[in-house]
């Protein structure tokens, strides 16, 4: 059948159309293509630069984590040099206690000593004007020719506390055997006088102690080697140089000595705050030892 002039038309209008809506929809896909595209590339961008900055924050991050360990090496290494400063200074104060450790010091000590003729290795005086006494400490010096230094009075200070600008050098303190006090009683014809220490840990105790038994004529002291306080420059101090003349014996056992001593012909007796009897009321003549400090821990 023939296609009428109008149905032509109305194919030909419908074909354009069509054209136009597939040009339209090919058109909007490509627009909708360069679209995606553009997200797509500008997700890759965004993607990279956030890549980028996690490397540099990492890179931070671990620059940060290096100046840390350096900064612990630095303080460790710090610490560790401090430490090692105040080892030295410790070693070096206590090689100058140990130095020092044999000494008398004070004007009153050192004139006993310097009286006593004992042996002395030097005598430090301080530096400056002289006053009192210390001239006469200086005259004694020069008379027995014993080696006089003068010196700062920082450098006395790093030797002793109170010293009143004299400190004495001296051999370690010798002690002597009960013995010898036995016989010391035995050559002034008198009966033997014994003072026995036990646990005396105060330097400045014993110390009063040695000044008052010299006053009071003992012959000896006896002291033993553990849980008492040694013969140092507190002690002779405090004797004010009474340790230059009486003698004194340190024992291992002071049992055994005590023993020992009651078998030479000594009464011994002991010291309680406890007691009844005041001292000054006790008959303490004869051949006599006291015993003073920790005698009540003691069984005999």
């Amino acid at each position: 059948m023939r296609e009428s002039y109008r149905d032509q038309r109305n194919r030909q209008a419908r074909i354009s159309r069509e054209k136009m809506e597939n040009g339209e929809r090919r058109s909007g896909n490509r627009r909708n293509d360069k679209r995606r595209i553009d997200e797509r590339r500008i997700g890759e961008r965004r993607y990279s630069d956030r890549r980028i900055e996690n490397r540099n924050e990492d890179n931070r991050t671990e620059d940060k984590r290096i100046d840390e360990r350096r900064t612990d090496v630095r303080r460790y290494n710090d610490r560790r040099q401090d430490e090692r400063r105040q080892g030295e200074r410790r070693t070096e104060n206590n090689s100058e206690e140990k130095m020092y450790e044999d000494i008398v010091a004070g004007r009153n000590a050192v004139m006993e000593l310097l009286k006593s003729e004992k042996d002395i290795n030097k005598i430090f005086i301080e530096r400056g004007e002289k006053h009192g006494s210390i001239n006469e400490i200086i005259a004694r010096c020069r008379e027995s020719k014993i080696v006089l230094v003068e010196i700062d009075r920082t450098k006395l200070d790093l030797m002793a506390e109170n010293h009143q600008g004299v400190v004495a050098i001296v051999p370690p303190f010798n002690y002597c055997e009960v013995e010898d006090i036995l016989s010391l009683a035995k050559e002034k014809g008198e009966d033997p006088f014994i003072l026995i220490l036990d646990g005396i840990e105060d330097p400045h105790n014993l110390g009063s102690i040695i000044r008052t038994a010299e006053t009071a004529g003992i012959h000896g002291i006896v002291i033993p080697k553990r849980r008492t306080v040694t013969v140092n420059n507190t002690v002779a101090k405090v004797s004010v140089g009474a340790t230059s003349y009486v003698k004194i014996a340190r024992v291992n056992n002071i049992n055994e000595t005590i023993r020992n001593i009651k078998k030479s012909g000594l009464w011994v007796i002991g010291t309680d705050g406890e007691a009844k009897t005041e001292y000054y009321n006790q008959d303490l003549k004869g051949p006599l030892a006291i015993i003073i400090g920790s005698e009540g821990s003691r069984n005999e």
